[in-house]
């Protein structure tokens, strides 16, 4: 697709300067806006199993919702139908590097930025791509130390970032 970049193009810009991402919390709420459960895909990155955000890269002259959406559709399916924000304004900013121990959030690969969502989405999600399964956790559990322990990257940080953003817990 257009604004893609081939393997080789894409190490040597990782090499050089930080790229732009998005990292969404996929959310089901009730009727009154409070989140009921939140989404966590399960993956193997380097062979081992880990739960994870909806993320990825903002590809060249695409807008932030349509990033949302895509990444969206990439991870949870076509079927997921998310409700995009209205404002594209991220809840926080997470910066990744790749020296661990070097800042809360850590990707071996690059050096990148990623704007962060809630996003709510109300449809049938299958996890596709990488992604081996997607399950359903309330807040609470979602949360807790021991699904944290299974986030790797300081993702654990931007779940409970979002959830206390959104009042879904104490902060």
């Amino acid at each position: 697709p257009s604004g893609w970049l081939t393997d080789a193009m894409l190490a040597h810009v990782r090499s050089q300067m930080p790229l732009v991402y998005i990292n969404v919390v996929p959310v089901r709420v009730d009727a009154t806006g409070q989140i009921t459960h939140v989404g966590l895909l399960l993956r193997v990155d380097e062979g081992a199993m880990s739960r994870a955000l909806v993320a990825g890269r903002l590809v060249y002259h695409e807008t932030l919702r349509d990033a949302i959406v895509r990444n969206i559709e990439k991870d949870l399916g076509l079927a997921a139908l998310p409700r995009v924000p209205l404002s594209p304004t991220p809840f926080t900013i997470a910066e990744y590097f790749p020296t661990d121990g070097f800042g809360t959030f850590h990707d071996s690969r690059q050096h990148a930025v990623a704007l962060c969502y809630v996003v709510p989405v109300d449809g049938e999600c299958e996890p596709s791509q990488n992604a081996l399964d997607i399950v359903w956790f309330t807040p609470e559990e979602a949360a807790s130390d021991e699904v944290a322990a299974e986030m790797t990257g300081g993702q654990h940080a931007v779940l409970r970032h979002a959830l206390a953003h959104c009042g879904a817990i104490g902060f």
